[in-house]
């Protein structure tokens, strides 16, 4: 791994920063605290040295992101207090004050975009370590920890018509393979094109095409259900996972309606019709008994 750069032989008059700082300051002693060795292994990955120019030393890159997230600084403010803080300079193990950034502030964009999960979870268990060993924490503290959710992004995939169609295929196309039942087609391909359309559809305001799409989905759902349901599938003896399945797929056919309306305002209009798949698709008796063969 690289070492933070000494310039003192450019100009022997330039003194050291520990020198002119002062050393019981907090981020120094915190500095001293941390196993930046560690943190070097565990940065070896996306900061090794290969063709080009040198890279720049670990401790800068780790000491900069425990920076800017101490302090809640953006990049620009704190490539900004890095050039006029000596405490800064120093955390990130420079030897001697810097007039001038020794990176660009894009790196820094570059940086986070290059650390994995395993460099994200070396700092945090570094930062836990330090505080541990200072006495900040406690064993008692680290047993149980709570973490308050309210305003972190989380990926909720609401239950709409076409994505309960779309998953109940999937899941019954699973089924099939696993107990060995032959489908002539599965639809995987075309449910999935079909499922997002519907999306694509509905964004655009086309809801007659919409409705389209979410219909090809339920008769192909209802062709698979068909499958599954027959006597002679041997799908039908294993009851638990029939059930759990069957459920699903009913309730994606059961979902019958597509909230649409135009932009003027006009109220919505109701999608497909609300009988069971099996319903609309039986074949009405004849009204001549002699033609039942």
């Amino acid at each position: 791994m690289s070492q933070p750069r000494d310039d003192r032989q450019d100009d022997l008059f330039r003194p050291p920063l520990n020198e002119i700082i002062n050393l019981r300051h907090p981020l120094v002693r915190l500095a001293g605290e941390i196993d930046w060795d560690f943190l070097a292994g565990r940065f070896s990955s996306v900061c090794g040295v290969g063709p080009g120019q040198p890279p720049l030393p670990t401790r800068l890159v780790a000491g900069l992101f425990i920076l800017k997230h101490t302090h809640n600084l953006s990049d620009e403010a704190l490539c900004d207090r890095w050039v006029e803080n000596p405490y800064f300079q120093y955390f990130c193990g420079e030897v001697v004050f810097r007039h001038e950034l020794p990176f660009d502030r894009s790196s820094l964009t570059r940086w986070r975009q290059r650390l994995g999960e395993e460099q994200i979870a070396a700092l945090l268990q570094e930062s836990l370590s330090v505080a541990h060993r200072s006495g900040a924490i406690a064993t008692e503290d680290l047993e149980r920890v709570a973490v308050d959710t309210t305003v972190q992004e989380k990926a909720v995939a609401h239950p709409t018509d076409a994505r309960l169609s779309h998953r109940a295929i999937e899941k019954l196309v699973e089924l099939a393979k696993r107990e060995g039942v032959e489908l002539r087609q599965s639809y995987l391909r075309v449910a999935k094109r079909a499922a997002i359309m519907v999306g694509r559809y509905t964004h655009a305001h086309q809801f007659k095409r919409a409705r389209r799409e979410l219909k090809f989905l339920r008769t192909r759902l209802g062709r698979i259900m068909a499958i599954h349901s027959a006597p002679s599938s041997p799908i039908s003896k294993s009851s638990q996972v029939l059930r759990s399945a069957a459920s699903t797929a009913t309730r994606a056919i059961a979902a019958t309606t597509i909230r649409t309306g135009s932009r003027s305002g006009s109220p919505a209009r109701s999608g497909v019709s609300p009988r069971p798949f099996a319903a609309r698709c039986a074949v009405a008796p004849p009204s001549n008994p002699s033609l039942a063969t």
